[in-house]
């Protein structure tokens, strides 16, 4: 009788209780278990690449280095690895990002647990692991134009509150062409005004919002980072 090995699992999530519950629902589990874990990106990668598990689960929003960047470091080290994305966020950038890093699975935490070990086995197995409204948002997102690098940085400007003679100023470039590249902004997110123009964009994971001494202002990420994840 063959005996078929389970499948090893890294969990990386920054809550202690998230991973505990993770690991008795899949360490119940016949054909599971959990060989690693970590609460941070870079622990991510380096317990991905101490213990090699079949599958990982791993958190977007981690402190240090986030998930998206651990995912990035471990497929351009190992293109084979199997990852999937088990987060809150259900931004279609985030998703979109994600994916083009190398993950092959992408789930939300209120998923039902069943989904859950579908989507370690399918990919498993070698196929995709997006659930329904996961995949409709990535088709949304792929027949969407991209926003440019000039255009990312002012929008980041106009989030943060600025006006067009501002922006051209903080970014040495005309006033008018400012206007120009607002109004293409908001012609692609499909927006009539700047505020809403900010909403969409940190809704669909374009701009973050952090709290730096004084309060919360905006950021997106930078024309190196969009480079590497676009």
């Amino acid at each position: 009788m063959n005996i078929t090995e389970p499948i090893r699992i890294l969990i990386a999530d920054d809550h202690p209780i998230v991973r505990d519950g993770l690991c008795a629902l899949l360490n119940r589990q016949p054909d599971m278990i959990v060989v690693a874990e970590a609460s941070d990106g870079d622990e991510a990668v380096e317990q991905f690449f101490t213990h090699h598990p079949d599958v990982a689960l791993i958190d977007l929003r981690m402190p240090q280095t986030d998930g998206l960047h651990a995912i990035t470091a471990i497929c351009q080290r190992a293109p084979e690895a199997r990852v999937v994305v088990l987060t809150t966020f259900d931004d279609d950038e985030d998703i979109y990002r994600a994916l083009r890093a190398g993950a092959k699975g992408y789930l939300l935490k209120e998923a039902p647990r069943e989904q859950l070990l579908e989507s370690i086995r399918s990919v498993h197995a070698g196929k995709s692991g997006l659930a329904p409204a996961v995949a409709a948002k990535l088709v949304d997102r792929l027949n969407r134009p991209g926003l440019s690098e000039r255009e990312l940085e002012v929008l980041r400007q106009v989030a943060n509150g600025k006006s067009n003679k501002e922006i051209g100023d903080l970014l040495h470039i005309a006033e008018g062409t400012v206007k120009v590249h607002v109004n293409r902004i908001m012609g692609r997110l499909g927006v009539s005004n700047r505020a809403a123009a900010s909403v969409a964009a940190l809704e669909r994971g374009l701009i973050r919002h952090q709290a730096p001494l004084g309060g919360y202002r905006w950021r997106s990420l930078s024309p190196d980072e969009w480079k590497s994840n676009p």
